[in-house]
């Protein structure tokens, strides 16, 4: 029988419990540094926009002289483009992992696929913006209007709503697809009847990330030519638009000449924050229904 030190036993625990009370203090201080750094940012962007949020600046247009500056562009802007971005990525990004995780034979094209797809999650959004450009502005000469905007925002963010269904279909336990086929269901059946209801409030949680994430990018816009003039409202896809990054895009650089421009962004950021608070507000509702029901 092997002999144990008892005192190199507790010199090793005692070691073990120092680097788990040094790996907790570094955590806590990383919490409480990106806490004081968000409530700093709110407070910066908050303070800013005090006395500058109104019905005058969210209807009005967009003007030189920051007094009769508004909004109402850039919001309607926005709002189209997501009506762009949320069909085609809820279709194509649900369709491609229902396909993958369905249909698709295991093998190395399909981990060939899944692989790239996850590579294309973490890919700089200004390379998407490039490829919009290429294709969409000219291409197939759209130019820069919500169409084109929209086409390359559901590139950017398709791979994150196709992963993440994928991980929701993944997670239907296999007894309720072996329980419908026992019931005579085909396989599209039991797809359609069994498999989304039960993983759409997962595949719901993706497409917030996935909206959330396009609502607020600003880099791939730049490179399609997006412009933060006067422009009039869009009235459909396939006018031209501004969005709210943009548009505080803009202004954030023109503050070095006009200070009042600043006030602008920051009463943009703080409507931006709302929209998406709204939406995202509006989703975990209909997830979390969809979750107590199935």
């Amino acid at each position: 029988m092997k002999y144990v030190d008892a005192a190199q036993v507790q010199k090793k625990l005692n070691l073990r419990l120092a680097i788990n009370k040094i790996a907790k203090t570094i955590f806590l201080i990383s919490i409480l540094f990106s806490l004081v750094v968000l409530i700093i940012l709110f407070y910066r962007v908050i303070s800013q926009s005090l006395g500058w949020i109104d019905i005058q600046f969210l209807t009005n247009k967009l003007s030189t002289v920051a007094e009769k500056a508004g909004i109402m562009g850039a919001i309607l802007g926005t709002l189209w483009l997501m009506i762009v971005v949320a069909p085609i990525t809820l279709i194509l990004g649900v369709g491609t992992a229902i396909y993958l995780e369905e249909y698709a034979t295991k093998g190395r094209l399909q981990r060939f696929i899944q692989t790239n797809i996850s590579n294309l999650a973490g890919v700089p959004s200004i390379v998407f913006g490039i490829l919009g450009l290429t294709v969409f502005v000219r291409g197939l000469g759209l130019g820069n209007i919500v169409l084109a905007g929209g086409l390359t925002m559901s590139l950017l963010v398709l791979p994150i709503v196709v992963v993440a269904s994928q991980e929701a279909i993944r997670a239907v336990p296999n007894f309720l697809r072996e329980a419908s086929y026992g019931m005579g269901a085909t396989k599209w059946q039991t797809i359609k009847n069994v498999v989304l209801p039960a993983s759409l409030p997962g595949i719901l949680t993706g497409a917030i990330l996935a909206l959330s994430r396009a609502i607020g990018e600003t880099a791939p816009l730049v490179v399609l030519g997006i412009p933060a003039l006067l422009i009039p409202f869009p009235d459909s896809i396939f006018d031209k638009f501004t969005v709210m990054p943009m548009q505080i895009y803009y202004w954030t650089l023109d503050s070095a000449l006009v200070a009042e421009y600043a006030n602008l962004a920051a009463a943009t950021i703080v409507i931006l924050l709302l929209i998406l608070f709204l939406m995202n507000s509006i989703a975990i509702m209909i997830r979390n229904k969809f979750q107590r029901r199935f």
